[in-house]
C-alpha cells in the first residue's frame, strides 16, 4: 500500500500522543498536534480534517499496515492505547520481514565502496543487530556475485566523488599490454561495470578531441586531482553509448545485424536470457531456433559466442562467423596429441 508522507508523520504524531499517558487526548487535540507537527516539517499551515484523523486512527486499528493499534475511547470522548506499553515503533517483525530485511541488509553491503552509502553504514549496522536478534541461523536467499579480492575498489569512491564533483585526474596507469606505467589527464564521465569488474569511462587530454577511453580500475596505480584544467562537461549518456554493445568495449565501427543458430536443447535459455536487448527470435528450426541482435563486433561479443561452445553457429556477418572459426580451430589445435 503507497503511503504519502504526510500520512505517515500524522501516524507517528498519534502514536506519540497516545504514549504520553499523562494527558487525555480528544480527537480535536490530536488534530492540533498533527497540524501543529505537519506546519514544522512543512514550513507552512496544513488543514487536517477531523475526518483525515478519525480515519488514521481506523488504518492505525487495522492490520493494513501490520500496527492493529489498540486504540480504544473512554469517557465517550478520549483517546488511548488500552496496552499503555504499546507503541507502532515496536511492532516485532514477522518471518517475511526478518526475510525481507535481511537480504535487503546484504545487498546495501554490496556497495559498501561508495561514500554516497557511508551514511547509511549506521542504518545497515542497526538493521543487520536487529535481524540477527530476531533470528539466527539463517543462511541467505539471495546470493550475489562477488569478489572481495579484486584490485582497484579502493578507487571507486574517489573517482565516483571526481565525476559528481566535474574535477580533472591525473591517472597513473598500466594496461596487461604495457611494459610501463604511464600518466592520462582525463577527465571522467560514468563508472561501469561488467561481468564482475569495474571501469572508467571517460575523455583524456586537456581539450575535448581525443576519442572517450576505458580504464580498468584494476589497472588503476594512482590518482591525483589537476585543478589547473577545465572540466569537459559534455552531459555524457552512458546507456546511449552502450545502446549497441555488449560489455564495455565501444569501437568507432557501425553496430551490424548478427544472425546465429543455437541448438534446441540451449535455445530456452537464451530466449529467457537475451544476449542484448536487441535479441530477436528469427526462426525456429527441426534442431534449434535462429535469433539475431543488432551489436558492434568486439571482444566482449565474440567471447560470449565462444563461451556457447558447440551449442552455437554464426550465421553471418562472414566476417565474424571466419572469426569465431579460426578461433575454434586453433582451440581444437590444443588438444591434438
Amino acid at each position: 500500500m503507497a503511503l504519502n508522507k504526510n500520512a505517515l508523520i500524522r501516524y507517528k504524531t498519534i502514536d506519540k500522543c497516545l504514549q504520553n499517558n499523562y494527558r487525555q487526548w480528544t480527537l480535536d487535540d490530536l488534530i492540533d498536534a498533527c497540524s501543529d507537527t505537519l506546519y514544522e516539517y512543512e514550513g507552512r499551515a496544513v488543514n487536517v480534517s477531523k475526518r483525515t484523523v478519525q480515519l488514521d486512527i481506523q488504518m492505525m486499528r487495522s492490520d493494513k499496515l501490520g500496527y492493529n493499534a489498540p486504540i480504544v475511547v473512554y469517557n465517550k470522548k478520549f483517546y488511548k492505547y488500552e496496552d499503555e506499553n504499546y507503541s507502532i515503533t515496536d511492532i516485532p517483525l514477522n518471518e517475511n520481514d526478518m526475510n525481507v530485511l535481511s537480504e535487503t541488509v546484504e545487498m546495501l553491503k554490496q556497495f559498501k565502496d561508495f561514500s554516497l552509502f557511508s551514511e547509511l553504514g549506521g542504518i545497515i549496522q542497526r538493521l543487520e543487530d536487529k535481524v540477527y536478534t530476531e533470528k539466527t541461523d539463517q543462511s541467505a536467499i539471495i546470493h550475489l556475485d562477488k569478489n572481495e579480492k579484486l584490485k582497484g575498489l579502493e578507487h571507486l569512491d574517489v573517482l565516483y566523488q571526481a565525476i559528481i564533483k566535474k574535477m580533472v585526474l591525473k591517472i597513473t596507469y598500466q594496461s596487461f599490454k604495457a611494459r610501463q606505467p604511464s600518466e592520462v589527464i582525463f577527465h571522467p564521465f560514468i563508472l561501469k561495470e561488467f561481468n564482475n569488474r569495474w571501469f572508467l569511462i571517460g575523455r583524456p587530454g586537456v581539450e575535448a578531441k581525443k576519442p572517450i577511453i576505458t580504464f580498468a580500475l584494476d589497472r588503476i596505480i594512482e590518482i591525483n586531482y589537476d585543478t589547473s584544467i577545465t572540466y569537459i562537461n559534455e552531459n555524457f549518456d552512458g546507456d546511449a553509448y552502450y545502446k549497441n554493445v555488449i560489455g564495455v568495449t565501444v569501437s568507432n565501427t557501425r553496430a551490424q545485424r548478427i544472425e546465429f543458430w543455437i541448438d534446441r536443447e540451449h535455445a530456452p535459455y537464451v530466449i529467457t536470457k537475451p544476449i542484448h536487448t536487441s535479441q530477436r527470435l528469427i526462426k525456429r528450426t527441426g534442431d534449434g531456433v535462429i535469433f539475431n541482435i543488432f551489436v558492434k563486433i568486439n571482444f566482449e561479443l565474440e567471447r560470449k559466442i565462444l563461451g556457447f561452445g558447440n551449442y552455437i553457429e554464426v550465421i553471418k556477418p562472414k566476417r565474424l562467423r571466419d572469426r569465431i572459426k579460426q578461433k575454434l580451430e586453433k582451440a581444437v589445435g590444443f588438444y591434438k596429441e
